[in-house]
């Protein structure tokens, strides 16, 4: 993953572009009726069940639109909650309040969606050695808090991006003439570029884990769409050489077989691109 300060930045440029996005050249329905000296407070209520996430980038949003809005929390991120409860009170400035609302909402909808289904992975991996991860199928855009969801919810970030980690998947492989050619011009690449990349390689059958196996410096194995019990020769074989992977395929009904084949991670493009939304409010205090 990319360092702290890189995934602030990240967080910061979700934030000024959903602004940018969101108000424009103004919040007109709010300059239009309300005073610009007029104070409020608003709650944000739950209308849903699962885990609340998107709780400290929501403090966030608002010290970006306003410094001066006071934010009492009462549900930290990663705790569960339930149709009724209260997860902050937010005062001060009423239009600064209007001006985050819709920025605040969509973003903790959505990260308490993604944190309450990784949670869900979490829990059916209770009493196995292996790790739920996140894929790069994220929204374009809101990545940096999608991936922060996963954390919240209990499971493990993959590679940010394209550049801080190297994945060999099938198509790098059949493009670069084949799995051994792929990994040796990676290495070439990395000592003439001097970085220090992580190098994860996909395998499709047996034979090309075997191959992979002849290369040294592989961090992780992708055992891309196995049986069970394929996958379990795939772990067998590469012991502790490196370490393991599961991926497609990988579900609620699927994900602890593969784990209880002895993988040290499962990964589930699922966990960022099919979760319904967190039903929630922001709601006038009066």
């Amino acid at each position: 993953m990319i360092s702290e300060a890189q995934f602030q930045h990240e967080l910061q440029l979700i934030i000024k572009n959903g602004i940018r996005e969101d108000i424009g050249p103004g919040d007109f329905s709010s300059l239009a009726c309300i005073p610009k000296q007029a104070v409020g407070k608003a709650k944000l209520l739950v209308k849903d069940e699962g885990i609340i996430a998107g709780v400290a980038f929501a403090k966030m949003i608002f010290e970006y639109i306003d410094c001066n809005l006071q934010f009492e929390v009462f549900t930290q991120d990663g705790m569960p909650v339930k149709y009724g409860d209260v997860v902050f009170h937010v005062s001060g400035s009423s239009q600064s309040i209007l001006k985050a609302e819709r920025l605040v909402l969509n973003s903790m909808q959505r990260m308490s969606a993604i944190a309450t289904k990784t949670n869900t992975y979490v829990k059916l991996l209770e009493g196995t050695n292996t790790k739920i991860l996140d894929t790069r199928k994220t929204t374009p855009g809101f990545r940096a808090c999608e991936k922060w969801a996963v954390t919240i919810g209990g499971g493990e970030n993959h590679r940010f991006a394209l550049y801080d980690m190297i994945m060999l998947k099938d198509n790098h492989n059949d493009f670069a003439g084949g799995i051994t050619n792929a990994i040796q011009k990676t290495k070439t690449f990395l000592k003439d570029n001097n970085l220090d990349l992580k190098i994860i390689v996909e395998a499709r059958s047996i034979d090309e884990i075997k191959e992979i196996l002849k290369n040294d410096g592989i961090h992780r194995i992708l055992i891309d769409n196995f049986n069970y019990e394929n996958t379990r020769k795939a772990v067998q074989l590469i012991g502790n050489q490196c370490q393991t992977e599961s991926s497609g395929n990988i579900n609620e009904i699927t994900v602890r077989h593969y784990a209880e084949c002895g993988v040290n991670y499962v990964s589930s493009g699922a966990l960022t691109h099919s979760v319904h939304n967190m039903d929630l409010s922001l709601k006038a205090i009066e």
